[in-house]
């Protein structure tokens, strides 16, 4: 039973982290509810089997949109599993839980997050912004006296930030990331082919051939969807330079908020930034040659962490271990 509980709670995934057992649960932020009990029936990975194939009487979607909640009573249900999962369904205390949270995230959305994890079961909440737990988690010492730029890729937001002494000093969050990422894959084939496929399908194109830099390779997938013109099945092939084509103004987008932050460092900071480069976290940064793509365009170098995807929740374990340390990063407690 754990009396601490990290929840980097996210738009595509969401982890959970307990000191000393490490990262327990990695599962897609989704949530079944049946329409007629007006009841959960599956949270999760159970859930994301039932995307797109779901009855008319079972609604199957994500709480979370943009990094934010959107709906708050699926948030909470989805909270309350995996609470329940890290401390025990019965359990004679109430966990104290850090969640993580955007940095662009309104005091309305903020008060939203705390009231569903304390709706949910804990029995403390804190919520702390994604680019210091991604810092924290892929190493960075945030309380030194120094500039570091994170950029974090997640499924809902790019967060991109400057750190010093244990804030951030300047940063930007866009709602561009890897949920725009799919449906312009979707949208391209879509136009291109006259083919009709879904989100899941976009994400697998995207992980086997998605590139952020044309490739002299080429890869290529094969796509399985519906036919526009006469509404039967069709396989069609695209290639990674399809791809990259099919998500420049998406990852235009990222980059002109990582200009915008470097634009506002002050002048100190940039040059720290300059001798260390950029920190790449969050899924996003798995895309093929994202950290080329960023480095080009800046002429800043940019590296990937280890496990990007584990960043945040290994940040969130990090700063419950150590909250004094930290103290400067905690926004929220009740």
């Amino acid at each position: 039973m754990a009396r601490k509980i990290g929840i980097d709670l996210g738009t595509a995934n969401s982890l959970v982290f307990i000191p000393k057992k490490g990262v327990i649960l990695n599962e897609p932020s989704i949530v079944a509810v049946s329409k007629d009990e007006n009841k959960v029936v599956a949270v999760g990975t159970e859930a994301k089997v039932m995307l797109g194939r779901n009855p008319d009487f079972i609604v199957v979607s994500r709480p979370l949109r943009d990094g934010v909640i959107a709906d708050f009573r699926v948030t909470e249900a989805m909270l309350r599993y995996f609470i329940e999962r890290a401390s025990g369904a019965i359990s004679f205390f109430k966990p104290e839980v850090i969640i993580s949270v955007p940095a662009g995230i309104t005091s309305t959305e903020r008060r939203a997050v705390v009231e569903a994890a304390l709706s949910a079961g804990a029995g403390a909440a804190y919520i702390v912004k994604e680019p210091l737990l991604a810092a924290i988690g892929a190493g960075i010492p945030i309380n030194s006296p120094s500039g570091h730029l994170v950029v974090n890729i997640g499924g809902g937001t790019t967060e991109v930030a400057v750190i010093s002494l244990g804030g951030i000093v300047t940063w930007s969050s866009v709602r561009v990331a890897g949920d725009k990422i799919d449906r312009a894959i979707a949208n391209f084939i879509k136009k291109r082919h006259n083919l009709a496929i879904g989100d899941r399908s976009a994400e697998e194109i995207k992980i086997l051939v998605g590139g952020a830099v044309e490739s002299k390779e080429n890869e290529v997938a094969e796509v399985r969807g519906r036919d526009l013109l006469d509404g039967l099945p069709k396989i069609i092939e695209v290639s990674r330079n399809d791809i990259v084509h099919a998500i420049g103004d998406e990852l235009h987008d990222i980059l002109r908020a990582v200009r915008q932050v470097l634009s506002e460092t002050p002048p100190e900071l940039s040059a720290d930034i300059m001798d260390r480069g950029m920190i790449l976290s969050g899924g996003g940064a798995l895309l093929r040659g994202m950290d080329e793509y960023l480095s080009r365009a800046t002429g800043i170098a940019a590296t990937i962490a280890t496990d990007p995807l584990l960043c945040v929740v290994k940040g969130t374990g990090e700063v419950l271990n150590n909250i004094e340390r930290y103290k400067r990063a905690v926004m929220t407690k009740r």
